[in-house]
């Protein structure tokens, strides 16, 4: 199980949305690199990034910000937003990105992912937004007619790396993970499931480390990370613990 603290890129800076609405922004940190370095000093292992524009845009757009995260710090990242095609998955992963988020294409073109996934072994995830039960792609504007489980099922065997599960009524807003839908991909699929979207507090980890969630391969933790909700060293204790049993 690991912890993934999340940095969300708009214009440059680090903010966290509620509810993937672009108008409902807090901007935590003006320094990106900075912010990274923080989280690698407070012990965290493996950083989630997205380039938020870059969802709506289709393409990247805070590149200059992303490049200096992985020039300041030594953790993996895995990198999501306005990833969808060959040469932009090809570009993060000569820059050093460890493995890249595709969402909105894992809907419109999964063969774009099954082959990544035989290029890059390990290295292709799908990020699939649910919204009442069904995916949302463009940077979570579009709301297609598909399940999670029905996405996620395209791509067994085809060796990608992990699902993110994210709840998008639940993003930015506190409320706790929905870990009974998230359960219950992973209990459903041979990939690997990350949680994502309210991980709100202490009582949030210690669910993530319960029995019926054993088969999760970690969660995403944003704003309550970043206002204080969350005491970092304490969840990164209590997840290096149950690891180690």
């Amino acid at each position: 199980m690991i912890l993934f603290p999340a940095i969300d890129l708009k214009d440059g800076v680090c903010v966290r949305l509620e509810q993937g609405d672009m108008g409902r922004a807090t901007v935590f940190n003006r320094d990106a690199a900075a912010q990274a370095m923080g989280f690698a000093a407070q012990g965290f292992e493996y950083l989630h990034v997205v380039d938020l524009d870059g969802a709506f845009a289709g393409r990247p757009v805070n590149a200059c910000a992303i490049e200096r995260i992985l020039e300041s710090v030594p953790l993996p990242v895995q990198l999501g937003g306005g990833i969808r095609d060959r040469a932009t998955i090809a570009t993060w992963l000569e820059k050093g990105v460890d493995r890249v988020i595709i969402g909105t294409a894992a809907v419109k073109d999964p063969e774009l992912v099954r082959g990544a996934a035989r290029e890059w072994p390990n290295r292709i995830a799908v990020g699939l937004d649910a919204r009442n039960g069904r995916v949302a792609v463009h940077g979570w504007a579009e709301t297609s007619d598909l399940s999670a489980l029905e996405i996620a099922r395209r791509f067994e065997d085809a060796g990608v790396a992990a699902i993110i599960h994210t709840d998008i009524s639940r993003d930015g807003v506190l409320k706790g993970l929905n870990l009974d839908a998230t359960i219950s991909l992973a209990d459903a699929i041979a990939i690997p499931v990350i949680a994502s979207g309210g991980l709100a507090s202490m009582a949030d980890i210690r669910q993530l480390l319960e029995p019926r969630a054993k088969r999760l391969a970690g969660a995403i933790a944003g704003r309550a990370l970043y206002d204080g909700r969350l005491n970092a060293a304490e969840a990164l204790r209590l997840m290096r613990n149950a690891r180690a049993q």
